[in-house]
């Protein structure tokens, strides 16, 4: 009967086992190609030739996931489930092992998400997307200003303009998707502007001040907050790098200063020998 002492040894092999650079590259080599073969199932050509091929080999990387899924709960236990990358893993192939049959029908398509495990397999997308989950809290700042800039700019321009262009500003609501479409530059001045400014020449003076302050500012401010905290996840993990050998150099100044504790100890039994001899 094995000991419990054991089991953390097993665990520890396993997950070294599961988290080795030759079963990483496995695991994504996998996702890649079941990334390849989602994407031929959308092709009535492919599937009337490969289709049964091509579903075989979905199965089969899905019980290879599976697998893996298995080994990492059995080496971590429920360490597993803390972690919100492995939970994510975990969720993606439970949709997929769920029967996509009846009220289920729609899950066949959410197996795509399994292409998004390269997310949590490849570190410097995983430092990205932590980044971005980061810049939530200041992202969620600069949307709340945009949003006031956006309901007083559509209460303007519908007062201005929707009596005599009710189609783009006749309510808020249309007012808002036409500033979104002048905000984004898609034909703002040919497709929109320049007809305006034919019944009230001064219109530019107002798109002009909303595309200074809603895109060259506000959206400058999102991708700032955004690089702000992918810098911040990229030094955080450098300094976690860079305190993780600190603990080196005192393992190796305690190991010299033993040995020459007995290196003096060795002298000292010489030098009784020696007394001891005369």
């Amino acid at each position: 009967m094995t000991s419990p002492a054991h089991s953390p040894n097993r665990r520890a092999k396993l997950a070294a086992t599961i988290e080795a650079p030759h079963a990483q590259n496995l695991i994504i080599a996998l996702i890649l190609v079941n990334a390849a073969i989602l994407g031929l199932e959308t092709s009535p050509a492919v599937m009337a030739g490969w289709g049964g091929l091509l579903m075989r080999l979905d199965q089969a990387i899905l019980a290879v996931f599976a697998i893996e899924l298995a080994i990492r709960i059995l080496a971590h236990g429920w360490r597993f489930f803390r972690d919100p990358w492995s939970v994510f893993d975990f969720t993606v192939v439970a949709i997929a092992l769920l029967p996509a049959t009846g009220p289920f029908a729609v899950l066949r398509a959410l197996r795509v998400l399994r292409v998004l495990r390269l997310l949590t397999m490849v570190p410097d997308m995983r430092r990205v997307v932590g980044g971005l989950l980061a810049a939530i809290p200041g992202l969620a700042s600069v949307f709340g200003i945009l949003s006031i800039i956006f309901y007083v700019a559509a209460v303007i321009a519908t007062k201005l303009f929707g009596s005599d262009f009710p189609e783009w500003f006749g309510s808020l609501g249309s007012s808002a998707y036409t500033l979104f479409q002048v905000m984004t530059m898609d034909s703002w001045s040919t497709g929109i502007t320049r007809p305006i400014m034919e019944t009230f020449p001064q219109a530019w003076i107002f798109f002009i001040l909303f595309i200074l302050v809603s895109t060259f500012t506000m959206l400058n401010l999102f991708i700032a907050v955004i690089v702000n905290a992918i810098q911040a996840e990229h030094d955080t993990e450098r300094q976690d790098r860079e305190n993780q050998p600190a603990a080196q150099p005192a393992e190796t100044s305690l190991r010299e200063e033993i040995r020459a504790l007995r290196g003096e100890l060795q002298e000292l039994r010489r030098a009784l020998q020696l007394r001891g001899g005369a």
